[in-house]
């Protein structure tokens, strides 16, 4: 027997025995055990006789391949790990999302004790997550109108673990309520948070818009009547439709190309799947579910369109922000996580 050969009779013994000892009693894992049991058993019997990797090998046409056997084992080797990635994976956006619904069920049950949620919240509802705002709020916030169509309009700002004065700021604001997340958890996370709190309240309508002051607060009306007239039940600002102050090109084209792409996959035209400037209906809006902590304006958009809700745009012009950086980051990054977060939210 080679050295190769008793190095991997020895690490599949060692691995058989240690998963047996960390996985017996309270750290019972069924589908664990078995999966790493089944590869240390492998490793053994290939150590043992290596002969049993020829079936693989002429399978995979390597019988000529020099080391074929070696690249046999490297082959299935490889698709066991891809294989455990994806298990682990699973298992740890499942974890993520227990976790999610821990923190807004602590979250909106700790303000239920506390704040009279139904003395802050009015029929129509503008939901902001902010993440160290406090420039831009304090300029944003006073501009939001009272009332819509005769019906009252109030503000949830759900301060996103923010460092600097953004609670504050937006506390001492009229008509506005405040949350505040303990910690940074992103935009996606925070408007959760927000639809829990409004849903529990029996708030009518919601309109989303970013604390940077990118989005105009006297456009709000623009998306709320379409809604209040029962055209539609989701309404998305759209600068592809309107205007908007130059900033970044290659962003700009990539709404463009965004745009295209969803509209092909659902077969309902969307201009700009990544505005977060919208407002709908939160009875039509109960039955979606959304995970998406960051890069998640298009998971809203697709999941309405895929539940067959009513849904239309309107032109909106949207600016640089005036204070602070962007939290979106470099925009090829930021592409690559939207695409991915488009593909994977239409596939689910």
């Amino acid at each position: 027997m080679s050295n190769l050969r008793i190095i991997g009779l020895v690490i599949g013994i060692v691995g058989l025995l240690s998963t047996f000892l960390f996985y017996r009693g309270p750290k019972w894992k069924r589908s664990n055990f078995i999966l790493l049991s089944l590869f240390n058993l492998c490793l053994i019997l290939v150590s043992i006789n290596p002969n049993v990797l020829n079936v693989i090998r002429d399978a995979l046409a390597l019988q000529k391949a020099q080391r074929g056997r070696i690249l046999a084992l490297l082959v299935i080797s490889n698709i066991f790990l891809v294989f455990y990635v994806f298990y682990t994976k699973s298992k740890l956006e499942n974890m993520l999302l227990q976790f999610d619904r821990l923190v807004r069920n602590l979250a909106s049950n700790e303000i239920e004790k506390n704040v009279e949620v139904g003395d802050n919240i009015k029929p129509i509802m503008v939901l902001i997550p902010a993440y160290n705002e406090a420039e831009n709020v304090k300029e944003l916030l006073p501009r939001i109108p009272k009332q819509i169509g005769g019906v009252g309009v109030g503000v949830l700002v759900i301060d996103d673990g923010s460092e600097d004065e953004t609670f504050s700021i937006a506390d001492e604001i009229e008509n506005v309520f405040v949350v505040k997340n303990p910690i940074n958890r992103g935009g996606g996370a925070a408007l959760r948070l927000g639809y829990d709190i409004l849903k529990k309240a029996c708030a009518r309508l919601c309109i989303t818009m970013d604390a940077d002051g990118q989005h105009q607060p006297e456009e709000i009306e623009k998306l709320v009547l379409p809604i209040l007239n029962d055209q539609y039940d989701f309404v998305i600002g759209s600068r592809i439709l309107g205007k908007r102050e130059k900033d970044s090109l290659l962003r700009f084209i990539g709404v463009l190309a965004f745009g295209k792409v969803v509209s092909l996959l659902l077969g309902e035209k969307i201009t700009d799947p990544s505005s977060g400037f919208r407002a709908f209906r939160m009875e039509a809006m109960a039955s979606i579910n959304l995970y998406e902590d960051q890069y998640h304006t298009s998971e809203l958009i697709i999941e309405a369109v895929k539940k067959g809700i009513r849904i239309g745009e309107t032109p909106i012009t949207i600016f640089k922000r005036k204070y602070g950086k962007s939290k979106k980051g470099a925009d090829s990054r930021y592409g690559l996580h939207f695409a991915r977060t488009i593909i994977k939210t239409w596939w689910r």
